[in-house]
């Protein structure tokens, strides 16, 4: 008992700021704007209320416990992807293992052909927003008509009183090719760099966090891209020929990631500093038999429902309040 009072107290200035892609988090109901047939009662995945409810419920555990067993607390801070709408999070956000956490959200609908959103997640009593906007990335497809994807989420605010901007992504996906479809996302890695320095112009010393699902690995032409001289990106060291945060073909990418400015590296009193970075990929999170076991336990696959969390893991940073 006195190991775990000292744990906890221990760690009371560390924070996690978790990036988690929810696996189309859809609602049970048409939308007539967007393509969201695959997601209703009578489709052929039979998207129901109980089937919502339980997956609601597993992210809701799933969220709760990243990063717990270092900070003993659930992150203040989540970037998401894969969201229908402003609904599903609010139900999110009141599940089970959320509800006590008192979390805000912040959304807005991008004009994504299938209704898919990114969104971010915080804690109040950490985390207060000042402004947040949506940008717009602007890709055409092979015969140049546009290509409706996902936009930025820029949000700026105050974690612990230090002021922080963060972009949240869910870049173009690699369905045609990844070396087809390569050019969007260098294209989205380019609208990034275009609000990183605005907002370097405004203050050279601001703290910025990008994070998102870039359907791109950190060794890709797009994240060197954005990456360059002034950010660091501690996923780099993560993917291994064994883990990452999805697979595809018995492969593993790691396409979601957090990306951060070098201050975050700098230690003086009242500021956060990068601590560590991690998969979460608990047991719980994995298929634990056959042909895929050890890769994420999904909602679906392909057409058949699996009842699991998400396709991908989540990825986090830990921060400490210096």
């Amino acid at each position: 008992m006195a190991n775990k009072f000292y744990f906890s107290k221990k760690n009371t200035n560390h924070f996690t700021i978790a990036f988690y892609n929810l696996e189309n988090l859809f609602d049970t109901k048409d939308d007539p704007k967007t393509l969201d047939n695959d997601f209703l009662p009578d489709s052929e995945k039979k998207w129901n209320r109980k089937r919502y409810e339980k997956k609601i419920f597993k992210l809701g555990t799933a969220i709760s416990n990243i990063g717990f067993s270092k900070t003993r607390k659930a992150p203040v801070l989540v970037g998401v992807a894969e969201v229908e709408n402003k609904t599903v999070l609010n139900d999110l956000i009141n599940s089970k293992h959320l509800k006590q956490k008192e979390y805000g959200l912040v959304h807005y609908d991008s004009p994504d052909e299938r209704g898919i959103d990114v969104g971010l997640l915080y804690q109040k009593q950490y985390f207060e927003v000042k402004n947040s906007k949506t940008i717009t990335v602007l890709v055409n497809n092979e015969i140049g008509e546009r290509d409706y994807t996902r936009d930025i989420l820029w949000v700026t605010g105050a974690l612990n009183q230090e002021e922080i901007h963060i972009l949240i992504n869910h870049w173009p996906s690699r369905r045609d090719g990844a070396e087809s479809t390569a050019y969007k996302r260098i294209a989205a890695a380019e609208k990034n760099r275009e609000i990183i320095n605005q907002i370097t112009d405004q203050n050279s010393n601001a703290k910025i966090i990008i994070m998102g699902d870039f359907n791109d690995d950190p060794s890709s032409e797009s994240i060197k891209n954005l990456v360059q001289q002034d950010l660091f990106n501690p996923m780099e060291r993560l993917l291994t020929r064994y883990r990452g945060s999805t697979n595809y073909r018995s492969q593993w990418n790691l396409f979601d990631q957090i990306i951060f400015s070098h201050n975050f590296h700098q230690y003086a009193k009242g500021k956060h500093s990068f601590s560590n970075a991690a998969i979460f990929d608990d047991d719980f999170l994995k298929i634990h038999k056959g042909r895929y076991k050890g890769t994420p336990f999904r909602t679906y696959a392909g057409g058949k429902y699996k009842g699991g969390y998400s396709d991908h893991f989540p990825v986090s940073v830990r921060l400490k309040l210096n």
